[in-house]
């Protein structure tokens, strides 16, 4: 079965193909390489042991999508990661993520439309804001979103479930991620940030591999263990797998057309937790200060997941010490293999 993977050379995208090939799907991968490399094509290949069909091009672009779908009718189903996805960015550029993330996902509805496909959707647990109760399951209700990025997801979200409630033929499921970080354990490939990264691992692994100078950690007095904020972790690997799963869920016949899950582990760690498990884990002692909060920071969320164990048949295997030590042999391999 031919899966189409959106956005398939970002972190989580070629994770996700690389599960797709052991699970016996044929991935096509379609990605602007504006937030990627065009090497890890080769890296997946050292992988998986072939490079995988790959289309460059915007999706923001419906006659080029429109040509693609006409040209790939045997398509069995989607895996949508292509998106903008800064928190900080979107607030300074809205248009950019409401152009990009809705554009990208009505065109590539649109020229589907009337084929019988199985859709996975790229979510994220910031549709639930500062949860009233933790850990947050998916009935919890959803809150203004506090960044464009996060209304994008939302909007998206109400999209999917409207377009299976009017009767297409699409099925969706919905993963709401908590946190992605660590690597393949090949060390082949890896989160791959342009510039300055926003996420907390590669900061933390560049930091400790001497590309930047310390890491801030933004506020030390929430109210939590050490007063650092609370996120759910989940290695890449075990998010990739989710995506599968998805899949194989929609493949049966009871599935009745939509659903969302929480990805998870279901634990919640600071961020000086997980400083101190990188450390523990690597025997890197990181440089570090504490800094002011952050502007429209959460101050904890972690995710309920037994719906996902119960009804994908999935939970997350991999702890907080793969997950460092992934992303630290990453980040070896890198430094000495700049792609």
């Amino acid at each position: 079965m031919k899966i189409l993977v959106t956005g398939g050379l970002g972190f989580i995208g070629s994770h996700t193909v690389v599960e797709l090939v052991n699970a016996g799907y044929e991935p096509v991968i379609i990605d602007d390489l504006s937030n990627s490399n065009i090497k890890i094509l080769d890296q997946i290949a050292k992988i998986i042991g072939y490079k995988p069909v790959f289309h460059q091009f915007d999706l923001c672009d419906a006659q080029a999508v429109k040509n693609f779908a006409g040209n790939n009718p045997d398509i069995a189903g989607i895996i949508h990661f292509a998106a903008s996805k800064a928190v900080g960015e979107s607030v300074q550029l809205p248009l950019k993520y409401y152009r990009n993330n809705f554009y990208s996902l009505i065109n590539i509805l649109e020229a589907y439309q009337g084929t019988a496909l199985n859709f996975v959707f790229s979510s994220s647990c910031t549709v639930y804001g500062q949860p009233d109760v933790l850990p947050v399951t998916e009935d919890a209700p959803v809150k203004a979103a506090e960044s464009p990025y996060g209304n994008t997801k939302q909007i998206a979200e109400e999209m999917l479930r409207d377009l299976v409630a009017a009767g297409t033929k699409y099925k969706v499921v919905a993963l709401r991620y908590f946190n992605p970080v660590g690597a393949h354990e090949t060390a082949l490939i890896g989160e791959l940030p342009i510039g300055v990264p926003q996420n907390l691992v590669p900061f933390i692994t560049q930091t400790a591999s001497g590309k930047r100078e310390k890491l801030t950690v933004f506020g030390d007095k929430y109210n939590t263990p050490d007063g650092s904020c609370v996120r759910d972790y989940i290695h890449v690997v075990d998010l990739a797998k989710a995506h599968v799963a998805a899949l194989k869920l929609m493949e049966q016949d009871t599935f009745e057309g939509y659903d969302v899950f929480n990805i998870g582990t279901g634990n919640g760690y600071t961020v000086l937790e997980v400083i101190n498990a990188f450390e523990q884990a690597t025997g890197k002692k990181l440089n570090y200060q504490i800094g002011p909060p952050r502007s429209g920071d959460i101050e904890k969320v972690w995710g309920e997941v037994s719906k996902s164990t119960r009804k994908l048949h999935w939970k997350a295997e991999r702890d907080i010490d793969t997950m460092m030590s992934s992303a630290w042999a990453w980040e070896n391999y890198i430094t000495q293999n700049p792609l």
